[in-house]
């Protein structure tokens, strides 16, 4: 009988899931050609060979509000997902971020015998710590990005692996500003600023009306400054656009089909919703403010269960607050504008920023794809 090929079983929940599945899916490929990957997949994952049961827009859900309406079709998902993993029986199946969706996922495959990975820590360090119980069952090993994440499963003997950040080995340490700028069509002496209004549809409806009303605040201190805004996906674009039709119809701006990277590198300062995008802008070596909304109960319900003093993971990874975070309440035109003028004018606080962001990079810095086909590896031959 012909022996059948490695066989690796993948859910990813969102855009910068399909960025490390991807990644995991080359390096996996590198040394075993022959890899079959099969479950939950984006775009870049499919591009690399991935065959997708579902496509992971499917998953993609924020907030208590938005979860619950959807929860019937997550539900029978995540059914139908156990019946034909564990016909299947891959080598190793790896649950890639989404982790409401995936640790329970990943419990019922271990109880059925499978080998399962869940790649990248949720912040169970920030809230909701006892979660690091039903990971420790549900999981033989979490691979975590950030060296204080091992640091807590090691307090509670979960298995966990410091393997750096992909984004970290993707991005040299010193970007190259003009060439950026050229890509974009942004004169080289240009003042820019870009706008990051995040990558899901709940995040681009709450933030993008105050992003723009932000923009408009300082171009009255910097008439010909340019702004750039990179859009995940040509829905994300079309909402945009939407909104600044309403909100600020006459405010020139390069609008992008992804190319946040570009954005971030060529820009002076940036605008931002938390998540990957902030750590992507530290990494560009662009400085930044976070600025963030939820819905009330939704926020309401964070702050009463957040354990750390930051949500931006430039912040958690320096351990002080090095980037200025507006949420909720603050996260209007008037204190965005006002922490972003100082970043614009250049100078010694962007440069010192410049100067941390760059130590952080490198502390992050590990080869991440390859140690996590590493991992794979290992536990698919013991």
């Amino acid at each position: 009988m012909q022996k059948r090929p490695l066989t690796i079983g993948l859910v990813a929940g969102e855009t910068s899931g399909d960025i490390l599945g991807a990644g995991l899916i080359r390096a996996l490929k590198a040394h075993h050609p022959d890899t079959r990957f099969v479950g939950v997949a984006g775009p870049l994952m499919q591009a690399e060979g991935c065959e997708a049961w579902y496509e992971m827009e499917e998953l993609a859900v924020m907030g208590v509000v938005e979860v619950v309406e959807r929860l019937p079709r997550l539900l029978k998902i995540r059914r139908d997902l156990t019946r034909r993993f564990s016909e299947l029986q891959p080598d190793v199946f790896v649950g890639i971020d989404a982790p409401d969706f995936n640790i329970t996922l990943e419990g019922r495959l271990k109880q059925r015998g499978l080998r399962t990975i869940h790649y990248v820590s949720p912040s169970v360090w920030a809230w909701r710590q006892k979660r690091v119980f039903k990971i420790g069952k549900a999981t033989d090993l979490v691979l975590a990005f950030l060296p204080f994440e091992k640091a807590f499963y090691d307090k509670f003997n979960v298995p966990c692996r410091f393997i750096g950040h992909t984004l970290a080995d993707a991005m040299p340490l010193q970007p190259d500003k003009q060439q950026a700028r050229q890509r974009l069509g942004i004169a080289a002496g240009a003042r820019c600023l870009a706008l990051l209004p995040g990558s899901r549809n709940a995040e681009v409806e709450m933030l993008s009306a105050d992003f723009l009303r932000t923009a408009l605040l300082l171009r009255e201190t910097y008439p010909d400054l340019e702004i750039v805004v990179p859009l995940v996906n040509a829905r994300r674009r079309e909402q945009f656009e939407r909104i600044k039709a309403e909100v600020a119809p006459a405010l020139p701006m390069h609008l992008l089909d992804g190319q946040s990277r570009d954005a971030m590198i060529a820009s002076d300062a940036a605008l931002l919703a938390s998540g990957t995008a902030a750590l992507e802008c530290m990494l560009a070596k662009c400085p930044m403010v976070v600025g963030y909304r939820m819905k009330p109960f939704t926020f309401w319900l964070a702050e009463r269960l957040i354990k750390t003093p930051y949500v931006s993971l430039p912040n958690l990874l320096a351990g002080r607050e090095i980037v200025t975070e507006l949420l909720q309440h603050d996260c209007v035109p008037e204190k965005l504008a006002a922490a972003l003028l100082p970043l614009l004018a250049g100078g010694g606080q962007s440069e010192a920023l410049k100067q941390t962001f760059l130590e952080l990079h490198q502390h992050i810095r590990c080869d991440a794809d390859e140690q996590a086909a590493q991992a794979v590896l290992e536990l698919a031959h013991p």
